[in-house]
């Protein structure tokens, strides 16, 4: 069964080609525009792994993050920040909170998809 990964950001010219580029590697996508919508998806679909902006209406990525991390039930998803806030106190922030990884737009397809697969192989080892 393929792997499924949520893909949450408001900015279609992030979406599309992320999504595309995951749908190239084998996964389901799903996507949410908003902090609310990608809660509603975590908990009906519990992806694998989350890609998420910072930067969202409603609830901020920041939130979504410390909430997932918080439920026990979705302790392992994985979650990569994606998001326009570089500053070294925002990507502290974003490890703190329990993000697997970090990284600012603009990013590179290759080392994106590379850390996606890295983490995806430590979900199956710890639960396969």
């Amino acid at each position: 069964m393929p792997k499924e990964i949520l893909i949450v950001d408001d900015e279609p010219s992030i979406v599309v080609p992320v999504q595309f580029l995951m749908e190239q590697q084998g996964y389901n996508v799903l996507v949410a525009e908003n902090g609310e919508d990608a809660l509603d998806i975590i908990y009906k679909y519990k992806p694998d792994l989350i890609l998420l902006d910072i930067m969202l209406p409603r609830i901020d990525g920041y939130e979504v993050c410390e909430i997932v991390r918080l439920n026990p039930e979705y302790r392992d998803v994985k979650i990569i920040f994606l998001t326009a806030k570089g500053r070294e106190v925002e990507i502290a922030k974003g490890l703190a909170l329990g993000a697997d990884a970090y990284f600012t737009k603009p990013f590179s397809n290759t080392e994106l998809v590379a850390k996606v697969k890295e983490l995806l192989a430590i979900t199956y080892e710890n639960t396969g």
